[in-house]
């Protein structure tokens, strides 16, 4: 049985066993779970079809949050890339850039999202792989199996440092998202174990410090842009990875950091909205706006 204590472990044991990474879990977690592979599978197509369901329901142009200080940043962002031929990122980045604000949208909303690993981050990895699925037509099991890919990063994640912007910043929630997206994408694109570790190291290094200032205390500003700067993180660690490109600083090392930062930020920068953006003059007269003085 698989520990996950540290992405090393996923790496060495799937590379022992001339495994993806996601075939080695699903099988672990299978016999875990005490439940079949093909029904464990079905559980997370499940999850794939809701984070499907979430892109659309986030690109209604009516959508609001329930504060009213959010809502169609989706629908703007589909229009403008199609009116504007895919914009500065090209139609396929922007139109992921579209599905992680449609997915974080649809949570200030209320709507039914997958937390992957949180709400918070709820758009990074359905606007990578939603992407895939429409745009590139990548077939629906592999893009499931590199769910189980990306919940293994997760588990090793949260043990060893945390997925929760309360604990650890804004680094543990889009941070980990990222680092997570990163990975699935490496073995959707035929990586190796080792490379999809390569990615997530990447990814973490570079959200590394990234703060949970969220105004007025409401996961949207400006958390739902941050699900944007966790996307474009993925692809580029992704590709970077897939071309070569290590990290220099291995996986665990990287998440070891992630966590003694996370401890050294001051409590007013973890989810309280005492300070960063939440601070500001601006993010004052919001939260007034939101619950009066």
């Amino acid at each position: 049985m698989l520990k996950y204590q540290s992405i090393q472990e996923l790496v060495s044991a799937a590379e022992e066993r001339g495994l993806k990474i996601s075939e080695l879990v699903l099988r672990d977690q299978a016999e875990a779970m005490d439940q079949t592979q093909e029904a464990l599978y079905e559980r997370m197509r499940k999850s794939f079809e809701v984070m499907r369901e979430s892109v659309a329901a986030g690109q209604k142009r009516e959508l609001r949050s329930m504060s009213g200080l959010t809502g169609g940043e989706g629908w703007r962002m589909k229009q403008y890339t199609e009116s504007h031929n895919g914009g500065l990122c090209g139609s396929f980045l922007s139109g992921a850039i579209a599905r992680a604000l449609a997915v974080a949208g649809c949570n200030a909303s209320m709507g039914r999202i997958v937390a992957a690993p949180t709400a918070g981050s709820c758009g990074i990895l359905p606007g990578c792989l939603v992407s895939l699925y429409e745009e590139r037509g990548m077939a629906e099991r592999d893009i499931v199996m590199s769910i189980f890919t990306a919940g293994a990063f997760g588990m090793v994640i949260a043990a060893k440092a945390s997925i929760a912007g309360a604990e650890g910043g804004c680094q543990a929630e889009c941070g980990s998202a990222a680092a997570m997206a990163a990975a699935a994408l490496v073995e959707l694109m035929g990586g190796t174990p080792t490379q999809c570790a390569d990615a997530c190291a990447i990814a973490v290094a570079n959200q590394l410090g990234l703060v949970c200032d969220p105004v007025a205390g409401l996961v949207e500003i400006p958390c739902i842009k941050r699900n944007v700067s966790g996307l474009m993180i993925a692809f580029s660690s992704a590709d970077l990875a897939l071309a070569g490109v290590g990290p220099k600083i291995p996986a665990d090392e990287c998440v070891d950091a992630m966590r003694e930062v996370g401890n050294a930020l001051p409590a007013a920068l973890r989810e309280t909205a005492g300070g960063g953006l939440a601070a500001t003059p601006t993010g004052q007269k919001l939260r007034e706006q939101v619950f009066g003085k």
